[in-house]
């Protein structure tokens, strides 16, 4: 393994401000040294965040569906269709948990489902119309590419069109699920869905039409540091091109409950994840934000990850059902959070989906800065 009188020049260019290769960024994920790599990308935090504010944000994950036409070995949550126990949220159901999460003081939703075999792009238009039309104020933050791939492949649409379509119809941002690790040597081992070529094109599809979106890695699925390494070159060498990621976030699969977690003999330790986030933050030279998967890791390791690069401690997440379906059941209310930041040393903020700092009294609803988001290339 490499040690630290090897990753020292490594650092140091990344500290000056150079591009680390690929070879600089496999090296660092396959160190010992990996406090040095932590207080490296600190540095590179503090440069790109001086002000000492770490975000969050207050959101639900809505998963409307839980029926899947594709098998994902990783996954417990997906139900093939005519299972017993599938279901689809009806439209009141769903608002019934928007009402929840504004009085809570949340800006936005998450919604994600299982990509079902029954809806082209006009049933998410119409669902979209409709909350956009109850809740103009609410940033819907939804689909990730799977889902978008999967209309194409129902409708017979380009992913430009479906998403020009979506965003019309009120889709605020993309969510960067179902990356998971972007080589497909990896992704045919353990899933039927879309390719890494797939994933990235809906990617730039999205920035093309203007939307804006997140890029996350899911590591420990039988993955080497190889894989890694290329999946933060594709998402960097997309960020070159359109602009378009807001944020990366990086979290170890959760193996309770899965196909794949009985048959694999190793899982990622605490400080494999603390590794990678902090080359995440040092490769990753275009990307502004890095967010802490606390609801993978624990809040205590979520708060050490705020030393190793990442500025955002991610959702007070009301409700989620996929990860925590997998084993993951840890929870946060917002002081919960906050307190978390406070004790780091940071400053603690509330955030929309394109990190504006939001402002609210208790009990009243979030107002947002005007600052306009930046523009997507493209």
């Amino acid at each position: 393994m490499k040690m630290n009188g090897d990753i020292r020049p490594i650092l140091d260019r990344a500290l000056a401000g150079e591009r680390l290769t690929a070879d600089d960024c496999a090296t660092l994920l396959a160190a010992d040294d990996f406090l040095s790599i932590g207080v490296a990308a600190d540095q590179v935090r503090k440069r790109l965040h001086p002000d000492g504010i770490v975000t969050y944000i207050i959101d639900r994950n809505i998963n409307y569906t839980n029926v899947c036409n594709v098998v994902c070995t990783f996954c417990a949550f997906y139900r093939r269709p005519g299972a017993k126990d599938t279901y689809v949220l009806s439209l009141e159901e769903v608002c019934h948990k928007i009402d929840e999460t504004i009085a809570a003081g949340g800006t936005g939703i998450l919604m994600q489902g299982g990509l079902h075999p029954d809806f082209g792009i006009e049933w998410y238009e119409e669902l979209l119309r409709e909350l956009h039309a109850r809740y103009p104020q609410l940033q819907l933050h939804c689909f990730s590419p799977p889902e978008i791939h999967n209309i194409h492949l129902i409708s017979k649409l380009s992913y430009e069109e479906i998403l020009a379509r979506l965003k019309e119809a009120g889709l605020y941002s993309l969510p960067g699920g179902g990356a998971e690790i972007l080589d497909d040597e990896v992704r045919r081992r353990i899933s039927t869905k879309c390719t890494t070529e797939q994933w990235l094109g809906v990617m730039r599809a999205a920035h093309r039409v203007g939307l804006r979106s997140t890029a996350t890695m899911m590591f420990g699925i039988g993955d080497r540091l190889e894989h890694r390494v290329r999946h933060l070159q594709r998402i960097r060498h997309l960020q070159d091109e359109t602009g378009g990621f807001t944020a990366f976030i990086p979290w170890t699969f959760q193996r309770e409950n899965t196909a794949l977690g009985r048959r694999l003999k190793e899982e990622p330790t605490g400080v494999d994840y603390l590794k990678m986030l902090a080359v995440s933050r040092l490769f990753l030279d275009n990307i502004e934000n890095i967010q802490v998967s606390w609801l993978t890791q624990g809040l205590r390791l979520g708060q050490v990850a705020l030393r190793f690069g990442a500025n955002d401690m991610g959702s007070v997440m009301i409700e989620e059902n996929v990860i925590s379906a997998a084993g993951a059941h840890f929870r946060a209310d917002e002081a919960t959070l906050r307190r978390l930041i406070e004790n780091a040393g940071f400053v603690p903020q509330q955030r929309d989906i394109l990190y504006r700092h939001v402002h609210r009294r208790p009990g009243e609803p979030a107002l947002r800065d005007e600052t306009p988001a930046t523009t997507v290339a493209g």
